[in-house]
């Protein structure tokens, strides 16, 4: 094996190492444990920048894990385009959110272990892209919700957080059973879990199409939870109670692509069955469409653009679901650089404001922090497709994409790129614009270097990141161009700006309440109650029946029994002669009655 094989095996492990050292070692040494998570992270960059453009080579070896008859896991990497461009992301965007936490979290008690954890999750992140198989991506898959729960609950003794972090966790699990199950009917049906394997024996799947539509939509399940889709996208608005650099990385660039990025790997199992196409895509628009109408009511400043994500993961989702798997890495690619630079820059705003998040208490913060204006509008323009930003072209090929396969996909996403634009001027125009709301927001100020060189550098990637990078991700068939697609969508974008300028520009409050977007379509208040009519009405009924029937009845009431007969008979059993004697003389005139009378 050439030294270059070995390169994704350091990629993979040098965050591993990382978190070793801060959780064994340097828990006590803040600077030294973000020392240590910086300098992996950076080679790990390092590394996948000569992975991406090093030479070609032979595929690195495996290392045995499970191997059993019919059943072969190995540790395994796989380097093909997809995982070279997902590594990029994962660590590029990392490598960002480090360095800016560096300030961001100067201070916090949890510092050194909250390194440990980003750490963690880099580790588990780069396995789920590496990965050769499902079994190795399952392992993955899992340790990236637990890093995650440690990152959204690293202030735990918040109960918003703690409950953030357990709603994530365990909204999770239910997508990752699915999942599982779907993992296994492959293997089942092709008799291994190797994804070379699985491509190559695809006609064992494609002969039962009924199997390998259940398949499909069960492997999609673990999609459907990761990448917060709906039903399961309640988790992500809350995840925001985690510090806003977890937000940054794991909930806009990277942890919630992984359900877009493993679906983009099975393609080849997507593709054959139209069934499962038609509810993926479904499912994207769907979620594209409905987080956008809440965005549109949110306050606080990191919920909108956790809302945003929620619509533009199901912009990548659907794109799946039509076809399209290139322009849903193309929009990821793209999507990852100006999110993480929102969110970053959100936490710029909220770090000057003294942890200030509600949006009416800011305004005119353009003077007041330049670098964080330029920057965050350089983010703005890219997330609502304005034509010559990165997100204008990524976008333009998802809606070309649902165009060609049906006005029923076109049309939602194209109202979704309407509402983008509304409710991103909104926030931009309340944010920084007109006069500043509070006294934090007098005091606004742009943060020192290591927070604002990220920033910079995210925010040229936001303009430039499209360009010659298309033909990387867009097939041939993806390329085919419709005037009609970009003059809609350039109109979408128009109206949605001009909306959110005049009817947002000088205000002091929401001037159109709506109650069912600001509630989220009471999503919350329905699993709540269905919640309290299942699983607590079952555990009330079952905590009754414990506690009266297997513990009163029988446990305390047949013991009780006992102890009160014993009580009873101890008075036969006094010790006393006399007491002897007039019970046998009562019985014997008993005795007698019974005898004469009976």
């Amino acid at each position: 094996m050439d030294t270059y094989a070995y390169f994704p095996w350091f990629i993979l492990l040098a965050p591993l190492v990382s978190a070793v050292l801060i959780q064994l070692f340097t828990r006590k040494s803040h600077g030294l444990s973000a020392t240590i998570s910086v300098g992996a992270v950076c080679f790990s960059l390092l590394a996948s920048l000569f992975v991406f453009f090093g030479p070609d080579s032979a595929k690195p070896n495996e290392i045995p894990w499970i191997d059993l008859p019919g059943l072969h896991v190995p540790i395994g990497v796989m380097i093909d385009d997809l995982s070279k461009v997902m590594l990029l992301v994962v660590t590029g965007i990392g490598a960002l959110v480090h360095i800016y936490s560096l300030v961001y979290m100067h201070g916090d008690d949890g510092e050194a272990r909250f390194f440990g954890n980003l750490s963690l999750f880099m580790f588990s992140m780069l396995g789920i892209v590496l990965a050769d198989n499902f079994g190795m991506m399952f392992i993955f898959w899992e340790l990236v919700g637990v890093s995650s729960y440690l990152l959204i609950g690293h202030w735990h003794t918040r109960d918003t957080a703690a409950a953030a972090a357990n709603k994530a966790f365990l909204t999770n699990r239910i997508g990752d059973f699915g999942f599982m199950l779907g993992i296994l009917m492959v293997w089942s049906a092709v008799g291994s879990v190797v994804f070379d394997q699985i491509a190559i024996n695809r006609h064992l799947l494609t002969a039962n199409p009924v199997f390998l539509t259940t398949a499909v939509l069960l492997i999609f399940c673990g999609a459907v939870g990761k990448s917060a889709q709906m039903p399961l996208h309640v988790w992500l608005p809350d995840a925001m109670e985690g510090p806003t650099p977890v937000s940054a990385l794991i909930h806009a660039a990277t942890m919630v692509a992984a359900g877009v990025f493993m679906l983009a790997r099975i393609s080849f199992l997507i593709e054959p069955t139209p069934t499962a196409q038609t509810v993926i895509a479904t499912v994207g628009a769907v979620t594209a469409l409905l987080a956008a109408l809440m965005a549109t009511q949110q306050d606080d400043i990191k919920r909108i653009l956790a809302y945003s994500t929620l619509s533009q993961l199901g912009y990548m989702i659907m794109a799946i679901g039509v076809a399209a798997p290139g322009a849903a890495m193309f929009h990821l690619f793209t999507h990852a650089s100006f999110k993480a630079l929102l969110f970053l820059g959100a936490g710029a705003i909220i770090h000057a404001l003294h942890h200030e998040q509600d949006i009416w208490k800011m305004g005119g913060l353009k003077g007041k922090m330049k670098w964080t204006f330029l920057t965050f509008t350089a983010g703005y323009l890219a997330l609502i497709g304005c034509p010559g930003f990165s997100g204008f072209f990524s976008k333009d090929a998802i809606l070309l994409a649902a165009y060609n396969r049906s006005w029923l996909f076109f049309l939602p996403a194209l109202l979704t790129a309407f509402l983008t634009a509304f409710y991103m001027t909104r926030l931009f125009v309340v944010v920084f614009l007109g006069e500043a709301r509070s006294d934090a927001a007098k005091h606004g100020h742009d943060g020192p270097a290591p927070m604002t060189v990220p920033l910079i550098i995210l925010g040229v990637l936001s303009v430039v990141s499209a360009y010659g990078t298309s033909h990387y991700f867009l097939w041939e068939h993806e390329e085919a161009h419709h005037v009609i697609v970009p003059v809609l969508a350039i109109g979408a974008f128009l109206a949605g700006t001009a909306g959110g300028w005049v009817l947002y520009k000088g205000q002091t409050r929401e001037p159109f309440p709506f109650a069912l977007f600001k509630n989220k379509f009471y999503f919350d208040e329905l699993y709540a109650a269905l919640i309290a009519g299942t699983q607590d009405l079952l555990a009330t009924m079952s905590g009754w029946f414990d506690k009266w029937i297997l513990d009163g009845l029988f446990v305390r009431g047949l013991s009780g029994a006992a102890w009160g007969s014993g009580f009873v008979l101890r008075f036969l059993q006094i010790g006393n002669l006399q007491a002897y004697a007039f019970l046998f003389g009562l019985g014997v005139v008993g005795l007698i009655y019974f005898l004469v009378f009976a």
